[in-house]
C-alpha cells in the first residue's frame, strides 16, 4: 500500500538497509517481476551502469516496445515516462520520482499551446520530442534531434509551421533548411546556460580539442562547434573521429557513456556560466538515483498513466514522423 506522504512527496521515501546491495537487488527485482529499466544518457553514471538499455528518450521508448517485459522503469523525466506510455498502453510504466520534470516540456503548457493554434489555424505544428503527451496530442509530427532537420524539409519549402518548444533547436533548423518558421519561446535550462566564454577558455587550454555541441544550444554557441549533433550522434561522432579530445557542450551524464566507448578519448565538460561546477547537470535527471530505483521495483510505483483518448491523439505525430524518417531511408 502507498502511503499518503510518499503521493505527496512524489517518489518512495522507504529507507533501504545498509545491508542491501542496491545494484544486486535491482536486477533480481527485474528479474523477478520481468521489468527492464531504460536509463536516458543524462541520468548517474551508477543508473546508466545498472539499466537494461541506455539511450535518448524516444529510442528508449521504442526499445520499450520491442521488449517482452511487464514493467518498464524510465529513469529520465516525467514527459520520457509518458512516451514509454504512448508506445506501451499495456505495460506497466514507472518512474522513480515524478519530480523529475524537464524545463524545457514545462515551458509549453498545452492549453497555451492550443490557443497559439487558434490563433494560426493555418500552421502546422511540428514539435520536438522533448514535450508532454498533451503537447504531442495537438501536434501535426514530433521530432527528435536526430531526424529533425529531414522531417522539416518534408513539408513543402512554403508550409507555414510552428515549431515547438525550444527556440535554439527551431533557429539551428531554421539556418539549416533555409525556413522561416515561427518559434516557441521554450528553452532547455541546461543548454541555455552554457557559454561562448567558456567554451573559448577551454578551447585555449585545449587547442587540439574538437568542440561537440548539442542543437539545444544558443547559436553562438553551435558557431563555434566543430560538429552539431543528438546526444546519439556526438557519441558516433566520437567515436568514428580521429580526434583524442573533445570539448561537449551537453549535459555531462553523457559522459559516461561516451568514456565507456572510447576509453582511451578525453572528454572535458562545458561548465555552466555561473556558479563554480565544473560540469552543467540537470538537476531533474539527478532525482533518479539507486535508492528511489530499488523502491520504486520493490513497490511497483509511481506510475505514470495516460486517458486512452490522449494516448491514441499523443500517437499519431509520433507515427507520422516514423513513417516520414522510413520514407527517408533512415
Amino acid at each position: 500500500m502507498i502511503k499518503d506522504e510518499w503521493r505527496e512527496r512524489g517518489f518512495i521515501d522507504e529507507p533501504v538497509p545498509e545491508s542491501v546491495e542496491l545494484k544486486s537487488e535491482i536486477r533480481r527485482l527485474c528479474k523477478e517481476k520481468n521489468a527492464v529499466i531504460m536509463a536516458h544518457y543524462y541520468t548517474r553514471s551508477e543508473i546508466q551502469d545498472v539499466a537494461d538499455f541506455v539511450g535518448d528518450s524516444l529510442a528508449l521508448a521504442q526499445q520499450a516496445a520491442k521488449t517482452d517485459a511487464d514493467i518498464i522503469v524510465m529513469c529520465g523525466v516525467h514527459f520520457m515516462a509518458e512516451t514509454n506510455k504512448i508506445l506501451c498502453p499495456d505495460k506497466l510504466v514507472l518512474l522513480p520520482d515524478l519530480n523529475a520534470g524537464c524545463s524545457l516540456a514545462d515551458s509549453c503548457p498545452a492549453e497555451e499551446l492550443a490557443k497559439y493554434k487558434q490563433e494560426h489555424p493555418d500552421y502546422k505544428v511540428v514539435a520536438y520530442v522533448n514535450t508532454s503527451a498533451a503537447v504531442k496530442a495537438l501536434t501535426d509530427v514530433v521530432v527528435t534531434s536526430s531526424n529533425a532537420r529531414e522531417v522539416v524539409e518534408s513539408f513543402p519549402a512554403d508550409e507555414k509551421i510552428i515549431f515547438a518548444p525550444d527556440k535554439n533547436l527551431g533557429n539551428y533548423l531554421n539556418a539549416i533548411t533555409n525556413r522561416s518558421m515561427m518559434l516557441w519561446n521554450g528553452g532547455c535550462h541546461v543548454h541555455e546556460e552554457f557559454s561562448i566564454e567558456k567554451i573559448v577558455e577551454l578551447k585555449s587550454a585545449y587547442p587540439d580539442a574538437k568542440i561537440l555541441a548539442h542543437p539545444e544550444c544558443k547559436s553562438g554557441v553551435l558557431a563555434l562547434a566543430h560538429y552539431v549533433g543528438s546526444t546519439a550522434a556526438i557519441l558516433s561522432y566520437a567515436q568514428n573521429d580521429e580526434c583524442d579530445t573533445f570539448i561537449v557542450v551537453t549535459e555531462s551524464g553523457i559522459l559516461h557513456e561516451m568514456q565507456k566507448r572510447c576509453p582511451n578519448k578525453k572528454f572535458i565538460p562545458v561548465p555552466p556560466l555561473t556558479g563554480t561546477c565544473a560540469c552543467n547537470e540537470c538537476n531533474y535527471m539527478r532525482l533518479n538515483t539507486l535508492e528511489k530505483l530499488y523502491n520504486c521495483l520493490r513497490f511497483e510505483w509511481p506510475n505514470v498513466e495516460l486517458d486512452e483518448q490522449l494516448r491514441e491523439r499523443a500517437k499519431l505525430p509520433i507515427e507520422r514522423m516514423l513513417e516520414i524518417s522510413a520514407a527517408a531511408g533512415k
